[in-house]
């Protein structure tokens, strides 16, 4: 069984690709978690971890998800992570996760997929994104190869750098830097409450047709690259730069 968890499509795309090759079933963790369901998943033995790297890990709120769900009849966990440019040394804390799940570790396989992060960097535009996705192509055929086989990946990179981004700067981001305060809406903002729905935190309500954001966002960036107007801005930082979400690269 593959779990899913997906900001703005990347995730989303590979678990389907995945899911298309083991003829398997995807189960849509932003839908349980903005549920608030920890209730057990029959996933059979193999589990694959399809999620986006946020902080040189996989998001807190995944990892706590895992933590209180029980997978029923699991016995090996793949992690695949994409993400912008690296994800560190989340293996070590994606193999202390499966060793508390009393899980066989199989893993984390990196995968390079256009950046959505603009609270930060600039997100691509589409003609680079496609060439992103292109390359990134191989990577998941030899993903979904070594999950077929029943293999581990292979190991990644684990430098003093790494070790450090995951270590110690990943609780100071989240610390600092994920919080919802900078996000606002202009004039051209409709009121239709997309924000609302793809927030898989429940973070954002409408008052008066306008979105308010709470204090338990993730950065997931859902709700700023998916508004049909592009009414949402965070603070200075995402001023002219191009949103992101992967529906609009019309991949096949």
């Amino acid at each position: 069984m593959i779990l899913c968890f997906s900001g703005t499509g990347n995730s989303r795309y590979i678990a389907k690709k995945i899911a298309a090759e083991l003829e398997d079933e995807i189960v849509d963790v932003n839908a349980k978690i903005k549920a608030a369901d920890y209730s057990p998943v029959k996933t059979g033995e193999n589990v694959i971890v399809v999620t986006p790297t946020y902080a040189w890990r996989i998001p807190r709120i995944v990892s706590d998800w895992l933590s209180k769900t029980k997978l029923l009849s699991a016995k090996r966990i793949w992690f695949v992570m994409n993400c912008g440019s690296e994800i560190g040394n989340a293996s070590k804390y994606n193999s202390s996760l499966a060793e508390r799940k009393h899980l066989c570790y199989m893993g984390t396989s990196q995968i390079l997929m256009p950046e959505n992060y603009i609270a930060m960097f600039d997100a691509p535009q589409a003609e680079e994104a496609r060439k992103i996705v292109k390359n990134a192509e191989p990577t998941i055929v030899d993903t979904i190869a070594c999950i077929k086989a029943e293999q581990p990946f292979p190991v990644p990179r684990n430098n003093l750098y790494d070790r450090f981004m995951s270590g110690p700067v990943n609780p100071i981001f989240y610390q600092f830097f994920v919080k919802a305060t900078a996000f606002q809406t202009d004039d051209t903002c409709i009121g239709c409450g997309q924000c609302v729905k793809n927030c898989p935190k429940n973070n954002i309500v409408l008052e008066n047709g306008k979105p308010i954001w709470g204090n338990q966002c993730t950065h997931c960036m859902a709700c700023i690259c998916y508004c049909p107007t592009e009414a949402i801005e965070y603070g200075k930082k995402s001023i002219g730069k191009p949103r992101y979400h992967f529906e609009q690269l019309k991949m096949k």
